[in-house]
């Protein structure tokens, strides 16, 4: 039987995966950062679910990974009201976060190849936005190419942690 705290994570890497990927498309400020705020908050509660499930299977990398990610989110959401260019230094730091948690909770065969290949392709497309920053390139959370092009990568890694949360137990 599938738990209310599984069922509350799957929910809240749903919402945050859609209202993340709307806001990066929404043009007005004020709906990019309500999006972007409910987005935030879902994934951080989802992160803490996940966090603790792991834990309590013993799996320790994978729960610092989802620990990784409460870090990370909470650093978005912190500058996400600044607007895009002023949230830009914690918007790096919270997807150099997103980076590290990817690759702690892919490395580990917990979740199946596919999921693990989309986390990795995010931690890297992630980290590559990160350092091209950092070496001068312009860049808000909505850049295209990068950071834009991770995206798409972490939300099917989040649908394949919901696949897992929710598919039947046997």
């Amino acid at each position: 039987m599938r738990s209310t705290s599984d069922t509350v994570a799957a929910i809240g890497l749903a919402i945050g995966g859609a209202l993340g990927m709307a806001g990066t498309f929404v043009a007005n400020d004020a709906l990019r950062e309500t999006l972007w705020a409910i987005d935030g908050v879902a994934l951080v509660v989802a992160a803490a679910l996940l966090t603790l499930k792991y834990q309590r299977l013993g799996n320790d990398c994978v729960a610092a990974g989802f620990l990784t990610f409460v870090a990370g989110e909470s650093l978005l959401l912190a500058g996400n009201a600044a607007g895009l260019e002023a949230s830009v230094p914690s918007y790096l730091g919270g997807i150099s976060l997103w980076a590290a948690a990817l690759v702690l909770i892919s490395a580990p065969r917990t979740f199946a190849l596919w999921m693990r290949l989309t986390g990795f392709i995010a931690a890297a497309l992630f980290a590559v936005s990160v350092f091209a920053a950092l070496w001068g390139m312009p860049l808000l959370p909505t850049s295209s190419p990068l950071p834009a092009l991770g995206y798409p990568f972490l939300v099917l890694t989040f649908i394949g942690w919901i696949w897992t949360l929710l598919k039947s137990e046997r």
